[in-house]
């Protein structure tokens, strides 16, 4: 198994499928939470740290900031046709129902406080940008306005996990080596305060 992760296809092939593989798939994870795109940019940033070109990270912070805003534009600009139907859509139905009620109430009053400065926020905290695109939708924020505090959210949410990513390749020679601690450091990152809260609740009772 060791032998064959070893066997990385050569730089061009990985250039050639992978910039247009991870912008497929993190915009993907933008739209349906089944993707793991975080650990997909740190996986990429391993790869793009361990090739001779010198662009090659630029490149995956590029594409992964771009897919992501674009898959948020696209599922906010979705759950505002949801908004304004009468009927509402499946669209915002699946955002409403990945929001927690308590996590949502909280995002309304930060967005009340702190307007789109939230939504750079949002994007680090695991689980935090959802509600956060909600709060938004149901405040009827214009599309614009959420475009423009999108922005930098993508960028701080791909430049972070470029970092994990690139913490991970500098640790270890081999680039799968790298992947599987960035990999891991990703899934402990964005599992801690899921578990933390349950801790909290299992004290509080």
């Amino acid at each position: 198994m060791m032998d064959v992760l070893r066997q990385l296809p050569t730089e061009a092939t990985q250039q050639a499928v992978g910039y247009p593989s991870l912008f497929l798939l993190v915009a993907l994870g933008s739209l349906v939470p089944v993707v793991p795109t975080g650990v997909l940019v740190s996986s990429a940033a391993v790869v793009a740290f361990h090739q001779t070109s010198p662009f090659a990270l630029l490149v995956v912070f590029a594409v992964a900031a771009g897919a992501a805003f674009l898959g948020d534009i696209c599922l906010y600009w979705l759950g505002k046709r949801g908004v304004a139907s009468k009927n509402g859509s499946k669209w915002l139905k699946a955002i409403t129902g990945r929001a927690a009620p308590e996590r949502l109430a909280q995002a309304q009053r930060k967005l009340d406080e702190h307007g789109t400065v939230v939504l750079v926020l949002s994007r680090l905290i695991p689980a935090g940008r959802i509600p956060v695109m909600l709060a938004c939708l149901l405040g009827r924020m214009p599309l614009r306005q959420f475009a423009r505090g999108d922005v930098p959210a993508c960028l701080a949410w791909a430049a972070t996990y470029q970092l994990i990513g690139l913490l991970g390749g500098s640790l270890f020679p081999e680039p799968w080596e790298g992947v599987l601690a960035a990999v891991v450091l990703t899934l402990l990152i964005s599992g801690a305060p899921a578990l933390w809260r349950r801790l909290r609740g299992r004290l509080a009772d």
